[in-house]
C-alpha cells in the first residue's frame, strides 16, 4: 500500500523545529551535490499552466512535486516519492500544508544562519500562507519581542495579527503602511502577491536581514533592485532557479546578480556569511527537491 498524507497528516507530524533541521540537511545536502535539485519545468496547458519541481537524493529516492496556475482556489498541490531503487511509490501527500511549511523552514534556516544572533523584532509585508508560515518557523529559531504586520487590507492584517498572537503566542500588532512595519526591524519579510516593490530599500536599517519571497521577475517583482543594493551580503536559496526563470529573474544582467552567493554554501562554511553589522537580503526561489525531502523524511 502506498502511504497518501493529507494536510491533516502533515499538521499533525511536521513541528516546526523539525521542519528547520530537515531543510538546513537538504540544503546542505544540494551543496554537496547529493540532493540533485533542477530548476522548475512546465507545460501550458491553455488557461493555466502545470508546474513541476523535481529532485533525488542520491542512493534513496526521487520524486517531484506538482502544482498548477489555473484559477482555482485553494487547489492541491501533489508530492511524490519514488525508491530509487525499484521505482516504487514510497508516499504521496496531497494538499497545501507541505510546500508553504518547507518555504517557511528554509527562511528560517537562513534567518538562524545570517541574521544578527540577538534579534528579536520582526516586520512582515503580507498577510497569507506564506507569511504565516516563516512566522511559525522564524519563532523556534529567535526569540520574537516584538512583530508587526501589514497588508493593504484592514480585516487581513487584522485577522491574521489575531491569529499569531492565538496560536504562536508572540506579541504582535497591526501597523497602517508597509513603512511603518519595516523601519528599525531587526528581521524583514516581504511575503506578497504584488507586481510593484512593497517597500523602499532606504527603510531598511543597516545591519537588519530581510527575506524577500513574492514575485521577482522583470515586469513583476515585490522589491527592485536597489533592496539587493542596499545589502552587504546577498543570498538565495538557488543559484540555478535565479537563472531559469521566464521572464528573467530581476536581477539578471545587473552586478547585483554576480553578487548572489548560494545558502548551502554559507551553511557548509565554503562561502562567509555577514560580519556583524552587516546587512543581508535573502532572495528565496525555491529551492526544488525540498518538498520531496520533507516527504521523505515524514514517511521514514
Amino acid at each position: 500500500m502506498v502511504t497518501v498524507l493529507t494536510d491533516s497528516d502533515i499538521a499533525a507530524r511536521l513541528d516546526a523545529r523539525t521542519a528547520v533541521g530537515w531543510m538546513r540537511s537538504a540544503l546542505l545536502a544540494a551543496h554537496r551535490g547529493e540532493l540533485h535539485s533542477p530548476p522548475r519545468v512546465s507545460t501550458s496547458l491553455g488557461d493555466g499552466r502545470l508546474v513541476f519541481t523535481t529532485g533525488a537524493l542520491e542512493g534513496e529516492w526521487y520524486g517531484y512535486r506538482s502544482y498548477d496556475s489555473f484559477d482555482s482556489s485553494p487547489g492541491a498541490q501533489v508530492v511524490v516519492v519514488h525508491d530509487l531503487r525499484t521505482g516504487i511509490v514510497r508516499g504521496v501527500a496531497v494538499g497545501n500544508e507541505l510546500g508553504p511549511r518547507r518555504v517557511g523552514a528554509i527562511g528560517a534556516v537562513a534567518v538562524d544562519a545570517l541574521a544578527v544572533a540577538g534579534a528579536s523584532t520582526l516586520g512582515v509585508v503580507g498577510t497569507g500562507v506564506r507569511a504565516w508560515n516563516q512566522l511559525w518557523a522564524i519563532s523556534v529559531v529567535r526569540e520574537l519581542t516584538e512583530v508587526t504586520v501589514f497588508s493593504r487590507s484592514v480585516e487581513r492584517r487584522n485577522a491574521f495579527a489575531a491569529r499569531v498572537s492565538a496560536e504562536l503566542g508572540l506579541p504582535v500588532v497591526a501597523a497602517p503602511s508597509a513603512r511603518e512595519t519595516v523601519e528599525g526591524k531587526e528581521l524583514v519579510v516581504l511575503a506578497t502577491d504584488s507586481p510593484v516593490p512593497v517597500i523602499d530599500a532606504s527603510w531598511i536599517a543597516p545591519g537588519s536581514y530581510v527575506t524577500t519571497l513574492g514575485p521577482k521577475q522583470f515586469g513583476r517583482a515585490e522589491f527592485g533592485p536597489d533592496l539587493v543594493a542596499r545589502a552587504d551580503v546577498a543570498v538565495t536559496d538557488s543559484l540555478a532557479q535565479t537563472a531559469a526563470y521566464d521572464p528573467p529573474f530581476i536581477l539578471t544582467g545587473t552586478l547585483q546578480h554576480d553578487r548572489l552567493v548560494s545558502l548551502g554554501a554559507v551553511l557548509a562554511g565554503d562561502v562567509p556569511g555577514p560580519l556583524p553589522g552587516q546587512t543581508v537580503v535573502l532572495c528565496s526561489v525555491g529551492l526544488a527537491g525540498t518538498e520531496t525531502y520533507l516527504l521523505a523524511k515524514l514517511l521514514g
